[in-house]
This record gives structure tokens, C-alpha cells and sequence, in this order.
């Protein structure tokens, strides 16, 4: 095996610990596994038709078909390689290992049913999205999760504590931290419910898509019944249809622009919190032994946001590129989708590292309240809207330029200055003492 050191790819080399579980989905091993799964468990299906030709092929053969992918190796991986190398085409090598592997079950009479009818896309376009659908689902889906359970125990733990807003970088409306998070939370859940409702497109049709094999073989069957019955309810895709040699790629291309909205929501929360730590509303907790900066001792850096932030730049890249080209072939069919899918699994591995970077720097945080406090007392000049509010419900004359002459360019607004500025006002005495009772700190909305 390649040592991680000698690695072009940092998420086979340095992230390799953190990224090593996609390679069960998305390496080529895996996807050598995925279409050897996909090739025996069609002809499992042509036996359950079942074609005359195949009738003498017992179910209880199944399992052991099965067997060969479920107990599949490096080894079985690379002796399809070395056949390739022969071949020149990965996916022929993979019905010549088949073939060999039915041969030792004594299943020879059966093996040019092996492959039956079909082009090469009809196997790489119901791996892919095979290992797409199971990938996302057994590690993406979970850690995105985790993320958002933790954001929504924050979001508990300190929905009352007030904070100071800023629009256009000043200074606005008192608002709560854990509402500013639980804003996040919102738009994760969102884009989850949608990731999880998308389909795994795939095509199945033959060498343009018209099933031209199998019909002109069995003109009795009905085979696009048969494909929709194999991708849907065997493979657990959706079969899409008509199509040229290929999969459109359209709703491939969804995913992955669902995937990249994620990670910009992502990006959104990445810089909110840096901010934060930088005005240190957040503080984070040390680990023994870290260094902050080869020079600067003192410093405790925000790294775990600013690498999942560039992991998803990385990822969202690749994601762009993805939806852009894979729906584009010429005509029935070119060979750019080939070498582009290959790449799947890179953005997913930079979006996997940087959920776990997002875990790992909010597991550091700590709410510096005194902060927060000290923010809101300093900027008692927002109080200016709810003040004037107020005072448009009582018809009191030109509240909002009121309050605009007292505060805008006024170079500190203090508690002081508001209560003397309410005692001002012609209004009743209930009226200020409603007005008096308004604070930085309490400002906050619903």
C-alpha cells in the first residue's frame, strides 16, 4: 500500500485516518466491488425471469453468487486490474472475473449470460449512483447530523443569553445566541430533508438505451419492466427513462448542488463563529501540548473553523464542476463522465473533514458572557428603535427623526443619556417608565 507520505491527495495522506471510511465506497476497489455486485445480481435477476436458458440454475446457487462480491478482496480487486491492463477496459474485466469465479460453481453452460445485452454504462451508471446513495447515507448523513445536534444543544443552552447584533458590521437590535444558532440549525435541516429526498438516478437500457439486445434475444418479454423491476426494486435506485447510452446525470447533478448549498451554509457558520472567537463573545479551551503559532505563544488560533472552511471551498469546487458537466454528453454518448466520476468521493471527503473539524472547534467553545454583557452595555444606542416604536404608537410627532438627532453621530450613547433623554419626552409618566424599562440586555424580540 502506498505510504500516506508519498500521497498526492491530502485526504489519502495527511487526512487519511479521518477519510479512510470512503474508501469502502468510493476507491477503486470499491467501485471495482460495486460493479462486480451489480453484474451478479442482474444475473440473478435473468434467472428469476426466469430465461429458459437459465432455468437449470438452482436459487440456492444464489448465495454463493453473492458471496463473491459481499466477500470480495484486494486480491479478487487486483486480479481484475491485471486483467484490465489486457483488456484496456475496466468493465469487461470485470464480466471476464465473473465468468472465471461461475466456472469453479460448475455454472460454465450459464456464463454468456453473464454481461447479457448490456453496454459498460449500464453497469458503471448503477454503481456509481450505488455507492453514491450508500456512501451519503452510511457516513455523510450521520455526521451531518451529529453537527446538528450539537448546534441544537447550543441553541438550548443559551437561548436567553442576550447579544449584540450587527448589520453591515455595526452595531443593531439586541438578538440571542441561541437563536443566531438555532438559525443555522434551521437551514441545515432543510437542506438535509431535501438531500434525503432526492433519487439515485440510473440508467439501464443497453447501448443507446432501447433495451435493442434484449428485445431483439426475447421479443416476448417485457425488459423495460424488467429494468425498472432490477434498478428499483433490487438495486434500490430509480431508473431513469428513456435515456441515450448514458445516465443524464441531472438529478446527480441536484445532489450535488444540495451538497454544495450545505457546505456554503456551512462556510456562513464558519466565519460567524471565527468572528465571534475574534471579539471573543467565544473563547476556546487549550489542549495540552498545542501550538497557536511557531512565534506568538499567547495565541490560541480559530483553526479548526478556517480548515473546514478551505475543506469546503475545496469541496465545492469540485461539487460546481460536477453539476455542471455531468449532464452534458455529446450526442448518444462521449467518454468525459467517465474520468469526471471517478472524482465523487474527493468532495465528499472534504466535506466529511470539515464536519469534523466544525465538531471539533465547537467542542472548544466557551461562551464568554462578561463579553456579551460588556458589548450590549457599551451600545445602549439601540435602544433607539424601540424607543421610537414606542413612541409612533403613542402619536408621538417625528419619533424616528427624534431619535436619529440624539443618537446618529452622537459619539456615546450611555444608559444615562437615554434617561435623561426620556425625561424629555411629553409623554406620560406610565409611558417612560415603559420606555425606561427597555435595556441592551433586554431587547431582545421573541
Amino acid at each position: 500500500m502506498l505510504d500516506p507520505l508519498m500521497s498526492i491527495s491530502p485526504v489519502d495522506g495527511r487526512y487519511r485516518a479521518q477519510t479512510e471510511q470512503l474508501a469502502d465506497y468510493f476507491s477503486e476497489f470499491a467501485i471495482i466491488r460495486y460493479r462486480v455486485r451489480v453484474e451478479i445480481e442482474y444475473f440473478i435477476a435473468l434467472c428469476a425471469i426466469p430465461l429458459p436458458q437459465l432455468v437449470g440454475v438452482h436459487p440456492s446457487l444464489f448465495p454463493a453468487m453473492r458471496k463473491i462480491y459481499q466477500e470480495f478482496t484486494l486480491k479478487d480487486a487486483s486480479e481484475i486490474k491485471a486483467t484490465e491492463k489486457v483488456t484496456n477496459h475496466d468493465v469487461k474485466a470485470v464480466e471476464y472475473f465473473i465468468k472465471e469465479r461461475f466456472k469453479k460453481m460448475g455454472l460454465e453452460r450459464y456464463i454468456e449470460f453473464v454481461h447479457f445485452g448490456l453496454t459498460s454504462q449500464d453497469i458503471n451508471n448503477t454503481a456509481t449512483p450505488l455507492s453514491l446513495l450508500e456512501g451519503i447515507r452510511d457516513l455523510y448523513i450521520p455526521t451531518l447530523e451529529t453537527l446538528i445536534s450539537v448546534l441544537r444543544k447550543m441553541e438550548q443552552e443559551w437561548a436567553q443569553v442576550p447579544m449584540l447584533a450587527r448589520t453591515h458590521g455595526q452595531p443593531a437590535s439586541p438578538t440571542r445566541v441561541g437563536k443566531e444558532i438555532g438559525v443555522f440549525v434551521a437551514r441545515l435541516e432543510e437542506q438535509k430533508s431535501q438531500l434525503t429526498a432526492l433519487p439515485y438516478s440510473a440508467k439501464f437500457g443497453g447501448a443507446t438505451g432501447n433495451m435493442n439486445a434484449h428485445h431483439v434475444a426475447y421479443p416476448s418479454i417485457d425488459w423495460n419492466d424488467f429494468a425498472v423491476h432490477f434498478v428499483e426494486d433490487i438495486l434500490g435506485l430509480k431508473r431513469s427513462y428513456p435515456t441515450t447510452q448514458i445516465e443524464h446525470y441531472d438529478n446527480l447533478a441536484a445532489l450535488f448542488d444540495n451538497l454544495k448549498r450545505i457546505n456554503n451554509i456551512l462556510i456562513d457558520l464558519c466565519r460567524d463563529i471565527w468572528t465571534y472567537i475574534s471579539m471573543e463573545y467565544f473563547r476556546q479551551r487549550v489542549k495540552a501540548g498545542e501550538v497557536g503559532s511557531s512565534a506568538m505563544p499567547h495565541k490560541v488560533n480559530p483553526i479548526d473553523f478556517e480548515n473546514a472552511e478551505g475543506n469546503l471551498g475545496v469541496a465545492n469546487a469540485l461539487y460546481e464542476h460536477l453539476a455542471a458537466k455531468l449532464p452534458i454528453s455529446r450526442m448518444q454518448r462521449d467518454l468525459t463522465d467517465s474520468t469526471v466520476l471517478r472524482n465523487v468521493g474527493v468532495p465528499l471527503a472534504h466535506s466529511l473533514l470539515a464536519l469534523k473539524s466544525i465538531l471539533k472547534g465547537v467542542d472548544k467553545l466557551i461562551l464568554n458572557r462578561s463579553a456579551l454583557e460588556a458589548d450590549l452595555e457599551a451600545n445602549w444606542a439601540v435602544v433607539a428603535e424601540a424607543i421610537q416604536t414606542i413612541l409612533r404608537r403613542e402619536a408621538y410627532p417625528n419619533p424616528y427623526e427624534t431619535l436619529k438627532e440624539l443618537t446618529r453621530g452622537n459619539e456615546h450613547i450611555s444608559a444615562a443619556s437615554i434617561a435623561a433623554f426620556i425625561d424629555t419626552l411629553d409623554v406620560s409618566e406610565e409611558v417612560k417608565k415603559e420606555l425606561r424599562a427597555i435595556t441592551p440586555h433586554n431587547y431582545t424580540g421573541i
